[in-house]
């Protein structure tokens, strides 16, 4: 074994002086990025603070009862069905509104309705509770079911002209369902990710603070929707990214390509509204909204939904594409930024055509009622997808799709400048002049990261173990080639 044949193990060189100065210019400039800009989403934020006035707002809620109503819960001991008159008591009870409920839309004498003997939760004798005729037609009731219901024997200014069901099913309790839900999701999560998913559920609900405090009575009152959505998101993103991923360069690039997507979308999502004239047509909702208040504009709260709908696939994207960035400089350091943009794209494709889908699903599961009554209706496609009742998922899964794909490669391009300005450079490779057999010239113990990956990016494992060797047993297999 000659000299030339004999290397010492390869580390990961301590930062020279220049790397040092490097990567702290590298974080003043993005410091001096996303300071101003964090400023001044701030500052738009308290200009456009909703006072939390009602003044101008004309809403009859639907859950305000009338004197001696409530609304009581109870389990449903038996389900019978019978005459729609069964359930009436002598003398009317008039609901909510003042108006005299019946016991199933357009029911008759002689109908057949159906009855759940319900045990109310605050005790008492069973009450015989009608179920709407929908309810008992698409979905049913069955024993064990938990229930709200209008309890309407106790009402005060009774008609004394007609009968009406003294109780009437208004909705199931679904409580233990989603609780049960919500903490098998935090409890997986936090399994896997640990504490950074549990400071990303914190920061989840941070940013439904936001949304409820800020972006919805700012719509009430008539806000800018477009400068509304955008101060809403960046604030959401601002605080999501760092609060669950920490301060870091790698947190910071993702942020600067979460923003550029987002003004991507907020742009795209403006002009889309007003082109494609998305006014809410035909929607209850949106009808309802109108006649609430003048400060309402269903268009304005169409846009701002298109720009809220995109945000949690766009923080994916970018996340990803800066951790992966990090990631492959950190198995090859040598590679070129030009190299290492390439690597990462490969990456992002696979990303950009996998969310398309993610995406293109999710609202086509929203809206499958819709889809079902196009396709039993025989609509031609164009029709369909142009159409007031779909034109919305689908500008809205454009306009998101654009924003997320262009976010990808300037995402890209940022880590990539990030990376190369902060990162610290392996030591130069030098040819060790060994052959492996065959011929085949052997790489240099040298050209090995400290992580067992040669700078093309392959692992290198050193022996038969390859790539999946642990990082110890790759740094004896480094030793062991070096002796020769």
């Amino acid at each position: 074994m000659g000299a030339g044949h004999s290397h010492a193990p390869t580390e990961h060189a301590a930062p020279t002086p220049q790397a040092l100065a490097a990567r702290k210019k590298a974080n003043w400039i993005l410091a001096a990025v996303l300071i101003p800009l964090t400023l001044l989403t701030l500052a738009a934020m308290a200009t456009l603070w909703p006072s939390g006035s009602k003044e101008g707002i004309t809403l009859a809620s639907p859950y305000a009862a009338a004197p001696g109503v409530t609304f009581d819960t109870g389990k449903i001991q038996r389900v019978v069905t019978g005459s729609c008159m069964d359930g009436a008591q002598p003398g009317g009870q008039s609901d909510a509104s003042g108006q005299v409920p019946a016991a199933g839309e357009g029911a008759q004498q002689g109908s057949e309705c159906t009855f759940a003997f319900t045990e109310p939760d605050k005790g008492g004798n069973p009450v015989k509770v009608v179920i709407n005729p929908d309810v008992a037609k698409s979905h049913g009731v069955k024993v064990g079911d938990n229930i709200r219901y209008l309890n309407l024997s106790k009402a005060q200014g009774a008609s004394e002209s007609q009968g009406t069901p003294a109780y009437v099913f208004v909705d199931f309790v679904r409580t233990l369902p989603i609780i049960f839900l919500a903490v098998l999701y935090a409890v997986v999560v936090i399994a896997v990710a640990r504490w950074r998913g549990l400071r990303a559920l914190i920061g989840l609900v941070g940013a439904y603070a936001v949304l409820v405090t800020f972006m919805l009575p700012g719509l009430v009152e008539g806000k800018p929707p477009l400068l509304l959505a955008m101060v809403g998101s960046t604030v959401i993103m601002i605080g999501v990214l760092y609060f669950a991923h920490g301060f870091s360069a790698r947190t910071s690039t993702a942020l600067l390509g979460t923003m550029f997507g987002l003004g991507i979308t907020a742009l795209l999502a403006a002009w889309a509204t007003d082109a494609a004239n998305l006014a809410g047509v035909g929607s209850h909702d949106a009808a309802a909204l109108t006649n609430i208040s003048d400060n309402i504009s269903i268009s304005g709260i169409i846009l701002c939904g298109l720009i809220i709908s995109g945000l949690g696939v766009l923080n994916d994207v970018t996340i990803t594409q800066s951790s992966a960035v990090w990631e492959l400089w950190e198995l090859a350091p040598e590679t070129s930024a030009r190299q290492l943009f390439a690597s990462a794209m490969r990456i992002g494709r696979d990303h950009i055509a996998s969310t398309v889908y993610t995406i293109a699903f999710a609202y086509a599961g929203a809206a499958l009622p819709v889809l079902i009554l196009v396709m039993l209706y025989e609509r031609p496609l164009g029709d369909a997808l142009t159409s007031a009742e779909l034109s919305e998922e689908v500008i809205r899964t454009l306009v998101g799709s654009v924003g997320l794909v262009l976010a990808i490669p300037v995402t890209t391009l940022i880590a990539v400048l990030v990376v190369k300005a902060t990162g610290v450079k392996g030591p130069a490779r030098k040819s060790a002049g060994t052959t492996a057999p065959g011929g085949i010239p052997a790489p240099a113990p040298d050209a090995v990261a400290s992580d067992g990956v040669a700078s093309d990016g392959v692992a290198s494992g050193g022996g038969a173990s390859g790539g999946g060797a642990a990082p110890q047993e790759t740094r004896r297999g480094r030793r062991a080639a070096a002796r020769g």
